[in-house]
């Protein structure tokens, strides 16, 4: 399993923007992912992308205002967040799969607090 070290978050007005880092520790591009969890919801896809990065997938509640990204030789995947809403207030996690085009996710961050005010 991969170490994940998730970066970036913090509070931010609506509207603004935030981008969020996760480092992992292999030189293996796993495809990737980042979730979210909001108090005392469960926890929600945000965006994938696969090992090469040619495939990312959005959840309907950010596509179009999130980005997911990656660079493999820094073995570091980015969550690009603007035009944020109250509503994407949550925990931020970082999740690795164990494949690099499967969506199989078995490993997680300690997770980022992002705060959108009003």
């Amino acid at each position: 399993q991969a170490q994940l070290v998730e970066s970036g978050g913090g509070l931010v007005q609506a509207g603004g923007s935030l981008r969020l880092s996760c480092t992992y520790s292999s030189r293996f591009a796993y495809a990737m992912g980042w979730f979210r969890q909001a108090s005392g919801k469960e926890r929600e896809f945000a965006a994938v992308i696969s090992g090469s990065g040619n495939d990312t997938r959005y959840s309907y509640l950010v596509k179009g205002r999130f980005t997911i990204s990656r660079d493999n030789a820094k073995s570091t995947v980015f969550l690009q967040m603007d035009s944020l809403k109250p509503e994407d207030t949550a925990v931020y996690y970082c999740a690795a799969s164990r494949y690099s085009d499967a969506y199989d996710f078995d490993s997680w961050g300690q997770g980022t607090q992002v705060t959108v005010s009003s």
